[in-house]
């Protein structure tokens, strides 16, 4: 138990914690308007904006921003009307982003050593401005939550309800997918590219075996993110495993542990 009182395992922690909050909020909207596949195009196709910062000497969280944000509404425009399918759009941005994220690296004189960290995460790497950066977003993301509560719920699940309600469902998207992206570039500082999808998915898949309410699979989503983040964290430094990947095999755990309970228990639900 030496290790909490180490700094690094303190920022880690700290970390999981912020990031269990944005995971539970963003994710349980992604999973309900069913944008996984979406998030997935924009979380690879922001590989090309790193390699484009490493490049060009500059960040690589602004430059892969600024892929997501673009990735994202390529993705809209290519899709809308039917002229091009949804799938066949996120894969043309997906494998154009991480196309060119390989062209800038290759290109890029020395050993680029940062670009494993934005690939597998190394959350035990964060500082404290790394948090209050991430805590800043976390209460902003919190803020917007509370406030168009109501419109995002309507949104998430039934679009056409919400525009007979007279909610602006364009500009609730228009922001889901800026939040969506900002999301992606500022975690994958600490749990890495490959990761970043099973964090914001397992728990919301493991709340809705036994409950479907949106304000539920946040507020329960929130809680088993910072549990099998914890549990990841501990037995990563104990086991001396990758953090993140420890994580996301705990999330994982977790969710196959919710099916079986169902399947034993098929009569009850946990409310």
């Amino acid at each position: 138990m030496e290790i909490v009182h180490y700094s690094f395992f303190v920022n880690a922690a700290i970390a999981i914690a912020l990031i269990s909050v944005v995971a539970g909020i963003v994710g349980t909207y992604v999973v309900a308007r069913r944008m996984l596949f979406i998030t997935g195009g924009i979380t690879h196709s922001s590989f090309g904006g790193l390699g484009l910062g490493m490049y060009l000497g500059v960040s690589p969280v602004f430059t892969a921003l600024i892929f997501a944000l673009a990735s994202a509404f390529g993705i809209e425009l290519l899709s809308r009307g039917g002229r091009v399918r949804e799938d066949s759009a996120i894969a043309v941005v997906w494998t154009l982003g991480m196309a060119l994220g390989i062209i800038f690296v290759y290109i890029t004189p020395g050993y680029n050593a940062g670009l494993t960290g934005f690939l597998f995460g190394d959350i035990l790497t964060v500082t404290k401005s790394d948090l209050v950066v991430y805590a800043i977003y976390v209460l902003l993301v919190s803020i917007i939550s509370i406030i168009y509560r109501k419109e995002i719920l309507y949104t998430a699940f039934d679009r056409d309800f919400a525009i007979m309600r007279g909610v602006k469902v364009r500009l609730i998207e228009f922001f889901a997918i800026a939040i969506i992206s900002l999301t992606v570039v500022l975690t994958v500082r600490l749990i890495g590219i490959m990761l970043l999808l099973s964090f914001m998915a397992l728990p919301q898949m493991a709340v809705e075996v036994f409950n479907r309410g949106y304000n539920k699979i946040v507020l329960l989503s929130v809680a088993i993110s910072a549990i099998g983040g914890f549990i990841g964290l501990f037995l990563s430094v104990y086991m001396n495993l990758p953090t993140g990947a420890t994580i996301v095999f705990i999330l994982a755990l977790i969710y196959m542990f919710a099916r079986v309970l169902k399947m034993v228990i098929p009569q009850k639900s946990i409310t």
